[in-house]
Protein backbone atom coordinates (compact mmCIF):
# COMPACT_ATOMS: atom_id res chain seq x y z
CA UNK A 1 0.00 0.00 0.00
CA UNK A 2 1.45 3.25 -1.60
CA UNK A 3 1.35 5.99 0.99
CA UNK A 4 -0.63 9.08 0.19
CA UNK A 5 1.28 11.47 1.95
CA UNK A 6 5.28 11.76 2.50
CA UNK A 7 5.65 13.63 6.06
CA UNK A 8 2.50 12.94 8.74
CA UNK A 9 1.85 14.39 12.23
CA UNK A 10 -0.19 11.65 13.72
CA UNK A 11 -2.18 12.74 16.84
CA UNK A 12 -3.35 10.06 19.59
CA UNK A 13 -5.31 10.83 22.34
CA UNK A 14 -3.66 10.08 26.18
CA UNK A 15 -7.45 7.76 26.71
CA UNK A 16 -5.49 5.37 23.67
CA UNK A 17 -3.01 4.32 26.12
CA UNK A 18 -5.26 3.38 28.65
CA UNK A 19 -6.98 0.93 26.99
CA UNK A 20 -9.82 -1.17 28.78
CA UNK A 21 -8.85 0.76 31.81
CA UNK A 22 -10.01 4.30 32.64
CA UNK A 23 -6.71 5.67 33.46
CA UNK A 24 -2.90 4.83 33.66
CA UNK A 25 -0.95 3.32 30.88
CA UNK A 26 -2.31 -0.28 29.30
CA UNK A 27 0.84 -2.02 28.14
CA UNK A 28 -0.97 -3.99 26.06
CA UNK A 29 -2.65 -0.87 24.50
CA UNK A 30 0.72 1.02 23.75
CA UNK A 31 1.65 -2.39 21.96
CA UNK A 32 -1.16 -2.35 19.72
CA UNK A 33 -0.59 0.82 18.94
CA UNK A 34 3.11 0.67 18.72
CA UNK A 35 2.24 -1.99 15.98
CA UNK A 36 -0.20 -0.36 13.91
CA UNK A 37 2.72 3.18 14.03
CA UNK A 38 5.32 0.41 12.25
CA UNK A 39 3.46 -0.71 9.76
CA UNK A 40 2.59 2.97 9.04
CA UNK A 41 6.15 3.21 8.97
CA UNK A 42 6.77 0.26 6.83
CA UNK A 43 5.28 1.92 3.63
CA UNK A 44 8.34 4.50 3.92
CA UNK A 45 6.17 7.72 4.97
CA UNK A 46 7.93 10.08 7.71
CA UNK A 47 5.95 9.89 10.90
CA UNK A 48 6.03 12.13 13.43
CA UNK A 49 3.05 11.85 16.67
CA UNK A 50 1.78 14.16 19.18
CA UNK A 51 0.84 12.48 22.22
CA UNK A 52 -2.39 13.34 24.82
CA UNK A 53 -1.75 12.96 28.64
CA UNK A 54 -5.46 12.50 29.45
CA UNK A 55 -5.21 8.92 30.52
CA UNK A 56 -2.79 10.30 33.55
CA UNK A 57 -3.74 13.97 33.81
CA UNK A 58 -6.16 16.89 32.60
CA UNK A 59 -4.88 20.28 33.36
CA UNK A 60 -8.32 22.20 32.42
CA UNK A 61 -10.27 19.70 35.57
CA UNK A 62 -7.03 20.30 37.53
CA UNK A 63 -7.54 24.26 37.03
CA UNK A 64 -11.46 24.00 37.57
CA UNK A 65 -10.59 22.20 41.07
CA UNK A 66 -8.99 25.31 41.74
CA UNK A 67 -5.26 24.15 40.78
CA UNK A 68 -3.15 27.63 39.23
CA UNK A 69 -4.04 26.78 35.44
CA UNK A 70 -0.19 26.97 34.38
CA UNK A 71 1.04 24.56 36.74
CA UNK A 72 -1.70 22.33 36.03
CA UNK A 73 -0.73 22.48 32.58
CA UNK A 74 2.74 22.04 32.98
CA UNK A 75 1.63 18.97 35.17
CA UNK A 76 -0.15 17.59 32.00
CA UNK A 77 2.81 17.88 29.36
CA UNK A 78 4.88 16.08 32.17
CA UNK A 79 1.85 13.53 31.49
CA UNK A 80 2.39 13.26 28.11
CA UNK A 81 6.23 12.90 28.23
CA UNK A 82 5.49 9.12 30.20
CA UNK A 83 3.17 8.75 27.38
CA UNK A 84 5.63 9.34 24.69
CA UNK A 85 8.95 7.40 26.55
CA UNK A 86 5.89 4.25 26.98
CA UNK A 87 5.25 4.35 22.91
CA UNK A 88 9.29 4.94 22.25
CA UNK A 89 10.04 1.71 24.47
CA UNK A 90 7.23 -0.53 22.55
CA UNK A 91 7.78 0.86 19.09
CA UNK A 92 11.98 0.16 19.46
CA UNK A 93 11.12 -3.50 20.54
CA UNK A 94 9.32 -3.92 17.37
CA UNK A 95 12.41 -2.54 15.75
CA UNK A 96 11.63 1.11 15.20
CA UNK A 97 14.09 3.51 15.77
CA UNK A 98 12.08 6.34 17.70
CA UNK A 99 12.92 9.41 18.94
CA UNK A 100 11.24 11.33 21.84
CA UNK A 101 11.89 14.89 21.31
CA UNK A 102 10.80 17.33 24.50
CA UNK A 103 9.56 20.61 24.09
CA UNK A 104 10.50 21.20 27.94
CA UNK A 105 14.15 20.27 28.57
CA UNK A 106 14.79 16.88 30.19
CA UNK A 107 18.00 16.10 28.68
CA UNK A 108 18.19 12.73 30.57
CA UNK A 109 15.03 10.88 29.16
CA UNK A 110 14.47 12.92 25.64
CA UNK A 111 16.45 15.25 23.35
CA UNK A 112 14.85 18.67 23.20
CA UNK A 113 12.74 19.72 20.65
CA UNK A 114 14.87 21.37 17.76
CA UNK A 115 12.94 21.81 14.62
CA UNK A 116 15.79 20.84 11.84
CA UNK A 117 16.35 17.98 14.18
CA UNK A 118 13.69 16.90 14.04
CA UNK A 119 13.03 16.69 10.43
CA UNK A 120 16.55 14.87 10.87
CA UNK A 121 15.33 12.24 12.29
CA UNK A 122 13.01 11.69 10.08
CA UNK A 123 14.10 11.77 6.67
CA UNK A 124 16.86 8.95 8.56
CA UNK A 125 13.74 7.09 9.02
CA UNK A 126 12.73 7.89 12.68
CA UNK A 127 9.70 7.77 14.27
CA UNK A 128 9.30 11.17 15.64
CA UNK A 129 7.27 11.50 19.39
CA UNK A 130 7.02 15.34 20.23
CA UNK A 131 6.21 15.33 24.07
CA UNK A 132 5.06 17.86 26.37
CA UNK A 133 3.04 19.52 24.09
CA UNK A 134 3.96 23.23 22.73
CA UNK A 135 6.02 23.77 26.18
CA UNK A 136 3.72 27.02 27.19
CA UNK A 137 0.69 26.36 29.34
CA UNK A 138 -2.78 27.09 27.89
CA UNK A 139 -2.47 25.14 24.52
CA UNK A 140 -3.57 21.78 23.90
CA UNK A 141 -1.95 19.00 22.51
CA UNK A 142 -3.85 19.23 19.19
CA UNK A 143 -2.41 22.87 18.85
CA UNK A 144 0.61 21.55 19.71
CA UNK A 145 -0.06 19.05 16.45
CA UNK A 146 -0.96 21.52 14.53
CA UNK A 147 2.33 23.95 15.14
CA UNK A 148 4.67 21.07 14.58
CA UNK A 149 3.17 19.90 11.33
CA UNK A 150 3.53 23.79 10.55
CA UNK A 151 6.97 23.57 11.01
CA UNK A 152 8.18 20.26 9.99
CA UNK A 153 5.93 20.74 6.59
CA UNK A 154 3.55 17.88 7.50
CA UNK A 155 1.06 17.36 4.35
CA UNK A 156 -1.73 15.79 6.89
CA UNK A 157 -2.47 15.54 10.57
CA UNK A 158 -4.15 11.81 10.97
CA UNK A 159 -6.06 12.51 14.14
CA UNK A 160 -6.87 8.97 15.34
CA UNK A 161 -10.14 9.15 17.99
CA UNK A 162 -11.81 6.33 19.41
CA UNK A 163 -14.89 7.04 17.17
CA UNK A 164 -15.62 6.70 13.32
CA UNK A 165 -14.87 10.23 12.58
CA UNK A 166 -16.60 13.68 13.07
CA UNK A 167 -20.45 13.28 13.80
CA UNK A 168 -23.53 15.85 13.68
CA UNK A 169 -23.68 14.63 17.22
CA UNK A 170 -22.26 12.63 19.97
CA UNK A 171 -22.91 8.57 18.63
CA UNK A 172 -22.38 7.62 21.93
CA UNK A 173 -25.36 9.07 22.96
CA UNK A 174 -27.15 9.46 19.86
CA UNK A 175 -27.82 6.61 17.69
CA UNK A 176 -29.26 8.82 14.69
CA UNK A 177 -25.65 10.67 14.74
CA UNK A 178 -24.39 11.55 11.01
CA UNK A 179 -20.87 10.81 10.00
CA UNK A 180 -19.62 13.48 7.90
CA UNK A 181 -16.92 12.45 4.92
CA UNK A 182 -15.53 15.81 4.25
CA UNK A 183 -15.52 19.10 5.85
CA UNK A 184 -14.14 22.14 5.37
CA UNK A 185 -11.70 24.23 8.26
CA UNK A 186 -14.93 27.09 8.50
CA UNK A 187 -17.67 24.09 9.27
CA UNK A 188 -15.31 23.24 12.23
CA UNK A 189 -15.07 26.40 13.49
CA UNK A 190 -18.58 27.48 13.01
CA UNK A 191 -20.24 24.31 13.86
CA UNK A 192 -18.45 23.55 17.17
CA UNK A 193 -18.03 19.95 16.38
CA UNK A 194 -15.92 19.58 18.64
CA UNK A 195 -12.53 17.97 16.64
CA UNK A 196 -10.08 20.04 17.68
CA UNK A 197 -10.20 23.33 19.90
CA UNK A 198 -10.44 26.54 18.09
CA UNK A 199 -7.16 27.61 18.34
CA UNK A 200 -5.71 24.37 16.54
CA UNK A 201 -8.43 24.43 13.82
CA UNK A 202 -7.23 27.89 13.13
CA UNK A 203 -3.54 27.13 12.92
CA UNK A 204 -4.56 24.67 10.62
CA UNK A 205 -6.83 26.64 8.39
CA UNK A 206 -4.14 29.28 8.07
CA UNK A 207 -1.39 26.82 6.95
CA UNK A 208 -3.61 24.53 5.03
CA UNK A 209 -2.88 21.46 7.01
CA UNK A 210 -5.69 18.67 5.92
CA UNK A 211 -6.91 16.84 8.83
CA UNK A 212 -8.16 13.28 8.57
CA UNK A 213 -10.37 12.09 11.44
CA UNK A 214 -10.51 8.45 11.91
CA UNK A 215 -10.96 5.46 14.04
CA UNK A 216 -7.71 4.48 15.99
CA UNK A 217 -9.43 1.12 17.49
CA UNK A 218 -9.83 -0.62 13.67
CA UNK A 219 -6.85 -2.36 13.05
CA UNK A 220 -5.17 -0.70 9.80
CA UNK A 221 -6.84 2.55 10.09
CA UNK A 222 -3.64 4.50 10.52
CA UNK A 223 -1.92 2.51 6.94
CA UNK A 224 -5.10 3.36 5.28
CA UNK A 225 -5.50 7.12 6.24
CA UNK A 226 -1.98 7.05 5.52
CA UNK A 227 -2.74 5.84 2.08
CA UNK A 228 -5.63 8.40 1.21
CA UNK A 229 -8.24 6.01 1.20
CA UNK A 230 -11.45 6.95 2.76
CA UNK A 231 -11.85 6.08 6.25
CA UNK A 232 -13.13 8.45 8.56
CA UNK A 233 -13.89 12.49 7.93
CA UNK A 234 -11.54 14.37 6.11
CA UNK A 235 -11.11 18.18 6.70
CA UNK A 236 -9.64 20.76 4.16
CA UNK A 237 -10.80 23.71 2.29
CA UNK A 238 -14.09 24.15 0.80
Amino acid sequence: MEPKYRRVVLKLSGEAFAGSQRHGVDPEAVNWIARQVAEAHATGAQIAVVVGGGNLWRGAEASRNGMDRSAADHAGMLATVINSLALQDALERIGVPTRVLTAIEMRQVAEPYIRRRAIRHLEKGRVVIFGAGTGNPFFSTDTAAALRAAEIEAEVILMAKRVDGVYDCDPRTNSDAQLFARLSYMDILNRGLGVMDSTAASLCKDNDIPIVVFNLLVEGNIKAALAGQPVGTYIGRD
